[in-house]
């Protein structure tokens, strides 16, 4: 009791420095009523700890408090970053891209970052109006920017916001940019904060970067021919209320596509996302008006991306005609394949190129890569690490695709995060292939398991909110470092690697260095029968997740895939007994 005193003390102090003039009377009266109010749980969770501005920037709940999405944690941020960025090009006027997605206060948060970047007399290219992440990405590189924003919480739920921030490459920043940043942040008071911008140092930008990304974005493709024969392609398209609702149906038919419906509730911009429970493409639930238009108008797919479309959803029909999900992973797996088998046919490899998946992806992509002679390359989870590799190989090895399981892909370097517009076209162009070739998209994954071998992929998120729940996370990593399981659903731990150590520790206790650019903080186990789990705390998020990825050897066809699947399933429950889940 006596801790929980002190921290409200210490909650209630921060609380009062946020009464002061220096903050607007509507956030001083919410801050007031946090005050007053005798239960204190909004309070501690608000004024507790300041939003971090981590490597990807700042994501969090809006509202009043140095823990929330507010104009003032968004200003002293943007402060930081432009010292930072001030202070890497002193030789230049530095200049940069500001975008957002359709969340509310997306745009106010846009044009606060706009005003203090002009203000410190940094170029400042403003989106006029929402646009996709990717196109922020690949305005950055297009303009020759030495940084940029996007103001997205990505698929998070309603109550988010959140602030993405690029360096010149157009991908999230990295070391050294990401602490050199972060200690500027960190510096910055909000007395600091310089609000009132230079409007001569402001240039809208928007249908001409639209009218380059669309013609980058066709880079993509990797067979128009079959795009010509199967036009006709019956394809539903959500953009769940966001950034996609005009760029992916003009890319779409940019690529030759000319039967493209929409789901007229989710065209509609709304940052309180009515028709979904969350606007997130890993939800099955999100996918339900697509699924039901797709089935009135007979469609050969259903495809959504989330709010600020970088990812993107993918349903199909099944054996029996009905609508099936597929995964991140499954899609992943999908577009390796099909890059590698059709670049290969067409003559269009040379030996050089690379994919690049993340650590927490299915290993069914190393095993494609492997037979077909592909090198891959493994790295941590988030598209600044995939992009990493994009720009330390650039001229020296050619980039064919990469992806992670959480429903992103890469299918071209042109942008350096992931990209639904391109990946939408790009599985499209896939469904068509399969059609061309007496096959629905089910039919094909059935096919690559049967080559490849077939594994399930589940994810696991445990959600342990505030700062109670921030504790428990870590403390849960630290358990499973000290205690390590010895098997997982009854199979026995052969290798677990450590990446916060790099090492990677085997049955027999050798250990060896892991050779990656960074520490992080995810432990993996893998076992004899080729199971697979990994354990991380969310960067974004309140959850630690487990990703868990089981194979089946028996696997020999489209009718096995049931039974496998189910068999699978059992092994995912087995396996989180083990784990005390």
């Amino acid at each position: 009791m006596e801790n929980n005193a002190q921290l409200i003390a210490q909650c209630e102090a921060r609380a009062k420095e946020w009464l002061s003039p220096a903050f607007d009377e509507e956030t001083r009266k919410e801050v007031q009523a946090m005050l007053d109010n005798p239960d204190k749980a909004d309070l501690i969770d608000a004024f507790y700890r300041d939003l971090e501005f981590g490597t990807g920037g700042l994501r969090g709940i809006m509202g009043a408090g140095t823990n929330r999405m507010n104009k003032y944690i968004v200003g002293m941020a943007t402060q930081g970053f432009a010292n930072y960025i001030n202070k890497a090009f002193p030789d230049i006027q530095p200049a940069v891209v500001v975008g957002h997605d359709c969340r509310n206060n997306g745009r106010m948060f846009a044009e606060t970052v706009a005003d203090i970047f002009s203000a410190n007399g940094i170029k400042v290219y403003l989106f006029e109006s929402l646009r996709p992440t990717p196109e922020i990405s690949f305005a950055i590189r297009q303009l020759k920017c030495q940084a940029g924003v996007n103001v997205t919480a990505s698929h998070n739920p309603r109550e988010y916001n959140g602030y993405k921030a690029y360096w010149d490459d157009g991908a999230q920043v990295l070391a050294p940019h990401d602490k050199g940043i972060i200690d500027e942040v960190n510096k910055v008071k909000i007395g600091d904060v310089k609000f009132e911008g230079n409007k001569d140092l402001i240039i809208p930008i928007g249908g001409e970067m639209d009218w380059d990304y669309i013609q980058a974005v066709k880079e993509a493709m990797v067979d128009q021919d079959v795009i010509l024969r199967q036009k006709d392609l019956n394809i539903v398209y959500s953009p769940m209320h966001g950034t996609g609702r005009v760029i992916i149906p003009m890319a779409l038919r940019s690529w030759g596509f000319q039967n493209i419906h929409v789901v007229p509730e989710q065209m509609v911009i709304d940052g309180n996302f009515p028709t979904v429970v969350s606007p997130n493409p890993e939800n099955a639930e999100a996918m339900t008006l697509g699924m039901k238009l797709g089935t009135k108008l007979n469609a050969d797919l259903v495809i959504a991306s989330d709010p600020d479309a970088d990812r993107l959803a993918i349903v199909c029909r099944n054996s029996k005609g009905e609508w099936e999900i597929l995964n991140g992973n499954q899609t992943c797996m999908m577009f390796c394949w099909y890059i590698i088998a059709n670049k290969k046919k067409l003559g269009q490899l040379k030996g050089n190129e690379f994919l690049v998946k993340t650590i927490v992806t299915t290993e069914v992509i190393a095993e494609i890569a492997k037979k077909n002679g592909v090198e891959l390359k493994d790295c941590y989870t988030g598209f600044k690490w995939i992009a990493n590799e994009i720009r330390v190989n650039e001229g020296k090895k050619k980039y064919i695709g990469g992806g992670e399981e959480s429903f992103g892909f890469l299918p071209f370097d042109k942008v350096r995060d992931k990209d639904s517009p391109a990946s939408i076209c790009l599985i499209c162009e896939i469904a068509a292939w399969a059609r061309d070739n007496g096959m629905t998209l089910y039919d094909l994954l059935m096919n690559i398991y049967k080559e490849y071998g077939f594994s399930k992929e589940v994810t696991i998120n445990v959600v342990r909110p505030g700062k109670s729940g921030a504790d428990e996370i870590k403390q849960m990593m630290t358990d499973f470092r000290a205690n390590p399981p010895k098997d997982l659903g009854g199979s026995k731990i052969v290798l677990q690697k450590d990446f916060l150590l790099l090492e990677a520790k085997k049955a027999d206790g050798s250990v060896e260095k892991l050779d990656m650019p960074d520490k992080s903080n995810v432990l993996q186990w893998f076992c004899e029968d080729g199971t697979k789990v990994s354990v991380r705390p969310s960067g974004t998020e309140p959850k630690i997740k487990f990703y868990t990825e089981v194979k089946d050897a028996s696997f020999a066809g489209g009718a096995d895939y049931e039974r496998c699947t189910k068999a699978a399933e059992k092994k995912i429950e087995a396996i989180k007994k083990s784990l005390n889940l």
